[in-house]
């Protein structure tokens, strides 16, 4: 059986982008195929970007409010926060020692800031070791991705290859891409990627005033109610059909192409179909979020199972480099 893991960050609440990317695969992907899924908050990861302790915190609740709101198996699952798993920090830094400057100086989390050094710490430049010490510390097979992270995985691969290979021994499994061919780039409000650093994503679990004044920021063009318009451009568009049904979507394309239809209905169309199929998940969550020692229990429970396996995995690499 294949083991399957992947991670959200905890820089901000769940959004759109990381439910249909990231949350719903995942658990579809558990139900279906009975694979070995390890889940876990990225909360180290944040830290490059969030100082704030507090905010922390009530991100690190809402990712897991949201996994478990959506139906997550914790009985089938290991679920845990990555912080809580100080092994992961041990690893990475054996893991740096074997890691080259130039790969970590043409990682794209790096370049993308380079042009102002003094904002980059760090932590955003070892970024790609923390990332492939969280799977390989827990020998995951597979591992779901967005086309922007495959860089990092590549060099998860590569790490471990030079890792096997100077200490003579295969004990670090070289995983394996799963990308969804179908969800791979969820649009943000503005176009661009939906993402927290771009202040332009969809948070699903607001309460319905917060959620429209959300929906609205959405870029249109500046055609009128009649005229007709193109649905393939349209960011309203290629939202709501992510998220709905085949038909659902063919109605709303006649109604871009037929005119007298504005996006301003579109857009209230959207917050709709939000509403109504997000119903008992919005309920779930915000139960989640008033209950906090619940979710503290489910993620603890967790946290002593991925203990188990990456201590098991920890001391073989410890025995390899003479810590032992």
């Amino acid at each position: 059986m294949a083991r399957v893991l992947t991670g959200i960050q905890s820089s901000g609440r769940p959004h759109l982008g990381n439910i249909l990317g990231a949350i719903v695969p995942a658990i579809e992907l558990i139900k279906e195929n009975k694979e070995e899924s390890f889940i876990f908050i990225a909360d180290l990861h944040s830290l490059i970007s969030l100082k704030d302790g507090e905010v922390r915190k009530q991100n690190t609740l809402a990712v897991a409010a949201a996994w478990l709101a959506f139906g997550l198996d914790i009985e089938h699952t290991t679920f845990y926060r990555q912080s809580r798993r100080p092994e992961v920090a041990e690893l990475t830094w054996y893991l740096n020692c074997f890691t080259p400057f130039p790969m970590l100086a043409n990682a794209h989390s790096f370049k993308d800031k380079s042009e102002k050094l003094s904002d980059v710490n760090a932590g955003l430049f070892t970024y790609p070791v923390l990332m492939t010490s969280d799977i390989l510390l827990y020998s995951a097979d597979l591992v779901p991705v967005g086309k922007d992270q495959m860089q990092h995985l590549e060099m998860a691969r590569d790490i471990a290859s030079t890792f096997n290979r100077i200490v003579g021994e295969d004990i670090l499994i070289i995983p394996e891409a799963r990308i969804d061919e179908v969800v791979k780039t969820i649009p943000g409000t503005d176009g661009q990627k939906m993402s927290k650093s771009y202040n332009n994503y969809i948070d699903i679990f607001l309460p319905e005033k917060a959620l429209k004044a959300n929906i609205n920021r959405i870029v249109t063009d500046s055609k009128g109610l009649e005229e007709p318009k193109d649905p393939d451009t349209d960011n309203v568009y290629k939202l709501y059909s992510l998220v709905a049904s085949t038909e659902q979507t063919k109605q709303m394309r006649a109604k871009y192409e037929a005119g007298n239809y504005g996006y301003g209905h579109a857009k209230k169309e959207f917050m709709q179909l939000i509403l109504n199929k997000y119903s008992e998940e919005r309920k779930a969550f915000d139960y989640y979020m008033s209950n906090p020692e619940e979710v503290e229990k489910k993620l603890a429970a967790g946290e002593e199972k991925a203990k188990a396996v990456g201590a098991e995995l920890l001391e073989k690499v410890r025995a390899k480099l003479g810590f032992k």
